[in-house]
């Protein structure tokens, strides 16, 4: 049988699956909707890995991965075009949706 000693995200404490029983390990879950925070933060990170860390390397230093790390980051933040909020960069959203919080503040 396989080691199953491997899963230590997902089991809270040192339960040694191999000689416990299953219903002794407690999932390590914080509040309601981490889960869908962490698919997100996993969909995230593997776009950055396709789009920029194997398209652009092999790295020739650490320096030059974090530099194009924050170059990357401010496209994906203010720069990258998202269809289904009209063509238009998230930064250009947010201020859009702000813009118009501050008549309906100023009238109240």
């Amino acid at each position: 049988m396989p080691s199953r000693r491997g899963i230590g995200t997902s089991i809270r404490g040192a339960v040694d699956l191999t000689r416990e029983p299953f219903w002794l390990a407690r999932p390590s879950i914080g509040s309601v909707g981490d889960s869908y925070d962490n698919a997100l933060a996993e969909t995230v990170i593997g776009l950055f890995k396709t789009e920029l860390i194997r398209r652009r390397g092999p790295w020739r230093s650490l320096e030059a991965v974090e530099y194009a790390t924050l170059e990357w980051v401010d496209w994906y933040n203010n720069r990258r075009r998202l269809e289904p909020i009209g063509n238009i960069p998230p930064a250009e959203a947010e201020a859009r949706y702000y813009a118009q919080l501050r008549p309906a503040a100023m009238a109240a």
